[in-house]
């Protein structure tokens, strides 16, 4: 029978278990992932299975890492998203989280865009660091997310997005992600970008219940997240828990579009 072992399709005998495919191929490991989950007993093998084996503390080889990485991804979700192109406009703390939640799951590539600098205000909540203030958030995050999956492509522009060049920057993606701040910002995203599905965010500033943050679809194309009524105003603030709920909201969204499940959003 056929089962896929660290990513690569292998064919074992029928009577193979778990624990003799490690002694086989590779008896120090002592992570053992089974279609996605971690498990310690030994389990009898099925046709299909997808199997990875890794020893804790341990670098494997560079063609190896990238099956490694997303061990634990549900069972064929890595092979249809790795084709997707997914674009991000507005790369502060909703962009530049749902960049490094899409970058962790292994999209394919990544068209990310602001005109902004890195300055200390954002550091309550976006994914940068001190000594990256002043630089481009363009080119800080490239670096950042290429640290944490060089596997993904990365496209980055430094610059203003507007009616003009918004299809132009963003037109071959399979889904657009809305990270705007201003409401001006947004609204011009949704009536400018055509073609793919859209999600956007409204309302997580604060420190409210995060179960007042949900996901609302307009029409065809457009999913929103957020409670749509709290917005950053003097004595509301953004910060780090609120707008990371909505950020991964909308990753995971923009996941279910990308598996052809927009039913479950």
């Amino acid at each position: 029978m056929k089962i896929t072992l660290n990513e690569r399709v292998l064919e074992v005998a029928e009577e193979t278990s778990l624990f003799s495919l490690r002694k086989e191929h590779k008896p120090d490991a002592d992570v053992l992932v089974y279609n996605g989950a971690a498990v310690s007993e030994d389990i009898a093998l099925h046709e299909g299975d997808s199997v990875n084996l890794i020893r804790r503390g341990e670098t494997p080889p560079a063609d190896e890492l990238e099956a490694l990485m997303v061990s634990r991804h549900t069972p064929g979700v890595h092979e249809k998203i790795k084709q997707a192109t997914v674009g991000i406009a507005g790369l502060g703390g909703l962009g530049s989280s749902v960049a490094v939640a899409l970058a962790r799951i292994g999209v394919g590539r990544l068209i990310l865009a602001d005109f902004d600098v890195v300055e200390p205000s954002n550091l309550n909540r976006q994914q940068y660091f001190i000594d990256q203030i002043g630089q481009a958030k363009a080119d800080a995050l490239e670096a950042n997310l290429k640290r944490i999956n060089p596997y993904v492509g990365y496209e980055t522009h430094c610059l203003r997005i507007t009616p003009e060049n918004i299809n132009g920057l963003f037109g071959p993606v399979d889904v657009m992600v809305e990270a705007f701040d201003r409401p001006d910002q947004k609204a011009m995203l949704l009536q400018s970008f055509k073609g793919a599905p859209i999600v956007a965010a409204s309302g997580m500033a604060g420190y409210g219940s995060g179960e007042t943050i949900g996901v609302r679809k307009l029409g065809e194309r457009i999913f929103i997240v957020g409670d749509l009524e709290t917005g950053a105003a003097p004595g509301c603030g953004l910060m780090a828990p609120r707008v990371g709920i909505a950020a991964h909201m909308q990753a995971n969204v923009v996941l279910q579009l990308l598996l052809g499940e927009p039913q479950s959003v």
